[in-house]
């Protein structure tokens, strides 16, 4: 996995109203913590990180004030619920060579047996443990020719070397379900009723 480099800069006003201020700058206040050290509060441009996030556990080089260079992976990402622009996120500090636990989305291929059946994403995102600079975007699972009723199992998933499970091995992580039925409309429903009584008790 490539490191996305971003500049960072220390902040020292909090609040409602200092937040408020550093999204109109076009800037997302943030937070980076991990191994026992002090939270750290940041502010991060935010057309950069916008587009960092867009990968899926991005590693981060982030430049603080000129001085120090941190690696860290998003760990809590606050969004607008209507206008989707970010408003905070929550930065873990990692090593090289460190070990985390992250959760990887998981990318189903293929064509389901004929028949309309639908595919269940039970764990969108699989959980594994894997080395910081290395986690990987997305693992793929083939799902060609699977029938209703079949499953895709976390053991069943093949992971890149140095990735582990962090999920039980038995999880459900796929599973296809059989075409529904079409209930009758409404109208269908009336004439087939019509005329029979209603017996009050």
């Amino acid at each position: 996995m490539s490191e996305v480099k971003i500049t960072a800069a220390t902040r020292t006003e909090f609040g409602k109203g200092a937040a408020r201020r550093i999204r109109r700058e076009d800037k997302v206040p943030g937070v980076l913590y991990g191994h026992g050290s002090q939270p750290v509060h940041l502010t991060l441009p935010g057309h950069d990180l916008l587009m960092a996030l867009r990968t899926p556990n991005v590693l981060i080089a982030l430049a603080i004030d000129g001085e120090t260079n941190e690696l860290a992976i998003p760990k809590s990402v606050q969004r607008d619920p209507l206008k989707g622009f970010l408003e905070h996120v929550d930065l873990l500090l990692v090593k090289r060579g460190e070990k985390v636990n992250v959760e990887v989305p998981v990318h189903a291929e293929g064509e389901l047996a004929p028949g309309g059946n639908l595919l269940e994403h039970v764990l969108p995102a699989l959980p594994v443990e894997a080395e910081a600079t290395h986690i990987p975007e997305q693992v793929t699972v083939s799902v060609e020719g699977l029938e209703a009723g079949a499953s895709v199992h976390a053991k069943d998933i093949a992971l890149p070397s140095g990735v582990s499970l962090a999920v039980d091995e038995d999880a459900v992580v796929l599973q296809v379900l059989a075409a529904q039925v079409e209930e009758l409309p409404e109208d269908e429903e009336t004439e087939e009723t019509e005329g029979e009584e209603t017996v009050e008790a």
